[in-house]
């Protein structure tokens, strides 16, 4: 459900096929993103779950697949 839902967002974020993104889909590399579509992501995640991710733990978030990791962890 997770992996659905941040496949969903970044799908709709990057205008790409939701099909095309996999856990190993690096958000850099892979969909083109800068520091801004990182933020706006980020942004999105927590709004989505109701939780804060530190700049910290952000910057570790460079996979689809850390983030799904990332988000199950919280809960």
């Amino acid at each position: 459900m997770i992996f659905e839902n941040v496949r969903n967002a970044l799908a709709q974020q990057f205008e790409v096929d939701p099909e095309t993104i996999t856990p190993d889909t690096n958000l850099i590399d892979d969909l083109g993103a800068d520091s801004l579509d990182v933020v706006e992501l980020i942004m999105s995640l927590e709004d989505m779950y109701g939780i804060s991710i530190s700049d910290e733990d952000a910057a570790q978030l460079y996979t689809v697949g850390r983030i799904v990791e990332y988000l199950e962890k919280l809960q």
